[in-house]
């Protein structure tokens, strides 16, 4: 099995790494490259980065292998959720989580429900261990390179609205995202000032926890 994970990602990055010559190369119809590369991996899904915070604070105080822990037990807890939710779990670098959905919808719920099990996960926790969650969501076309990788403006975005702009608790949107979500109830979305590049606008989303 995982053979074939193997084959099937690195046969598509092979052939973007050929187009990308061919773009390079003087006198390139750039137009036309573009287009077919587009037509190959381009697809709509939506995105979800996600962040521990205080997490490089955390770690400069009490130690790596402290938050080794905090990294395990949010995977431990986290994992399960989003196969719950038909997410592909692309990409795992230090305390943040790249994940594909595609259902917007699907993406929303996830983070509700990843934010609502640590509201019974930390109760009996001391503050240096409780698990405390960011997320930032896009949605749109962007370019899927089998299972390692996207690459697109809404994936800009939604990784700065989770890893850098959003706060413990906060779950953060784009406008595609707020444009999709149509048959969730119990939620609301609040503008907020802060618009990430590659984004027109910016939301809070509010549910209940």
């Amino acid at each position: 099995m995982s053979h074939t994970f193997n084959v099937r990602a690195s046969a598509s990055k092979e052939r973007l790494d050929k187009l990308i010559q061919e773009r390079l190369k003087p006198g390139a119809d750039k137009s036309k490259i573009d287009s077919r590369i587009w037509d190959l991996f381009g697809e709509d899904w939506a995105v979800m980065f996600t962040d521990l915070s205080g997490f490089s604070k955390g770690v400069a105080e009490f130690g790596i292998i402290h938050f080794l822990q905090i990294i395990y037990e949010s995977e431990r807890l986290f994992v399960p959720l989003i196969e719950e939710n038909d997410g592909i779990l692309l990409k795992i670098e230090g305390d943040s989580m790249m994940v594909i959905f595609r259902n917007v919808e699907k993406a929303i719920e996830c983070s509700i429900s990843m934010q609502r099990i640590l509201v019974d996960y930390n109760k009996d926790k001391t503050d240096t261990e409780k698990i405390l969650l960011c997320v930032g969501l896009g949605f749109g076309k962007m370019l899927r390179i089998g299972d390692q990788d996207v690459y697109g403006a809404e994936v800009n975005a939604s990784s700065k609205l989770g890893e850098d702009i959003a706060k413990a608790w906060q779950i953060l949107v784009t406008d595609s995202v707020k444009k999709a979500a149509k048959n969730i109830k119990d939620i609301e979305f609040e503008k907020i000032d802060e618009i990430p590049p590659g984004a027109k606008e910016a939301y809070s989303l509010k549910y209940k926890l």
